[in-house]
């Protein structure tokens, strides 16, 4: 099974690449996360938000195949504690999907067919964040769970 990280567009700020590439790093001791990055939609400026977010969810839809389990991170999705959202990693790690890909959409969020698409979505938080820091926040959960589940001490309980 594979795992991704899907984003669209690059992540701007150098604080955030280097944060992104410290939990990769991290992350890469427990297993293969690949990062895989949708380009942004051309010309974006002179469209309506509804034509973005139509555009990257074709996109998106373009690189799924049928056996993908596809987890959006979404403001309006399942939160789960730290100890939770390990658990529900495990879980799925134990499934048979040929790929999970966590999504993390673009500044618009993600197209009705996108939300059709999805497997299940995520929530971090019931604020709203940047999708740009929403990516290193999901990085840092995401390589928490690993330790969570080594009984490693870098989460404390």
């Amino acid at each position: 099974m594979k795992i991704e990280f899907w984003t669209i567009g690059k992540t701007n700020e150098a604080y955030l690449k280097e944060g992104m590439a410290i939990f990769q790093k991290r992350i890469q001791r427990y297993l293969k996360l690949e990062t895989v990055l949708i380009t942004d939609v051309k010309n974006a400026k002179n469209l309506k938000p509804q034509q973005v977010k139509e555009k990257e969810g074709a996109k998106i839809l373009a690189k799924l195949n049928t056996g993908d389990f596809l987890i959006l991170l979404d403001e309006k999705g399942k939160q789960f504690t730290s100890v939770g959202f390990a658990n529900y990693i495990e879980k799925q790690l134990h499934q048979s999907h040929h790929r999970i890909i966590f999504l993390i959409g673009g500044a618009y969020g993600f197209s009705p067919a996108i939300y059709t698409r999805a497997n299940q979505k995520l929530g971090l938080s019931n604020m709203t964040f940047s999708h740009q820091m929403v990516r290193l926040f999901f990085l840092e959960q995401f390589y928490r769970a690993m330790t969570i589940l080594r009984n490693e001490p870098y989460h404390n309980l």
